[in-house]
């Protein structure tokens, strides 16, 4: 398993009438990210860690193929997002709160046709559904409807579905935003089974315990920048007081980003 590398990419997005009346801007289009460079490595948790419309979410959607940068590259696996979308979608899961699970379907039947869709065989597939569901409590609630589960059991599933092909890389944003106690540290134990199992895993948050929780390295994004790159200890010692909310702050301060 070869690292995660986002290299020099830019995004740019127009802006409607009404987008430029609420952000309160003349410009036509807004630079989401703007050149911006990290590296995930296997076997650890990579941190993308900014504000509200910082550009991590854009960011992660181009590492997922969902949508593709207007510069630079990105390589999952040694795979161009460019020129092998369909190859780095086989070695990947993007997880986000935003997608949303058909309501009118169980458990079980999503686990089975997205099973069906990476090509897993009958065997395969029965012993990651009983892993799956087991390890998440989804087994209880396997035929009912996801429109009549709970919040935690439903990101649960998602997660569960999205791992069903066993990718070398995952990606999730805001991995615990919305949900209970218990489902996130039930998600952040599981993110950090991924890492020992020597798989790529990078996330997005806004939440400093959860990046000091679970993140070997972390990056601080503001306005589609990253302003520092590094192990989380390094980061850290970058502040006056040696925390990540200390170097966090100081750098949205200079950034002009800070109301407080």
């Amino acid at each position: 398993m070869e690292s995660l590398r986002v290299e020099n990419i830019t995004k740019t997005f127009d802006l409607s009438r009404k987008q430029r009346k609420l952000q309160q801007t003349n410009s036509k289009r807004k630079v989401a990210v703007d050149g911006l460079s990290f590296e995930a490595r296997p076997g650890e948790i990579y941190g993308l860690l900014g504000p509200n419309g910082a550009g991590k979410t854009t960011t992660l959607r181009c590492i997922s193929t969902l949508i593709s940068p207007d510069d630079g590259d990105i390589t999952v696996n040694g795979m161009s997002v460019k020129e092998a979308s369909i190859n780095v979608r086989h070695d990947i899961a993007f997880l986000t709160t935003e997608l949303k699970l058909d309501e009118h379907f169980t458990p079980n039947y999503l686990f089975d046709y997205f099973a069906d869709l990476h090509g897993l065989d009958t065997q395969t597939k029965k012993q990651r559904k009983a892993l799956f569901f087991k390890r998440f409590g989804i087994d209880k609630f396997a035929e009912v409807k996801v429109a009549d589960l709970s919040s935690g059991m439903k990101q649960k599933t998602s997660l569960a579905i999205a791992l069903v092909h066993d990718p070398g890389t995952v990606v999730f944003d805001e991995p615990t935003t919305g949900l209970d106690v218990l489902t996130a540290k039930t998600v952040t134990d599981y993110l950090l089974e991924l890492r020992d199992q020597g798989k790529v895993v990078v996330i997005s948050t806004h939440i400093l315990s959860v990046v000091e929780k679970i993140c070997d390295r972390v990056g601080i994004i503001v306005d589609g920048k990253i302003r520092v790159s590094d192990t989380l200890d390094n980061v850290r010692a970058l502040s006056h007081d040696n925390s990540l909310e200390g170097i966090f702050f100081d750098i949205m301060r200079e950034s002009g980003e800070d109301d407080a």
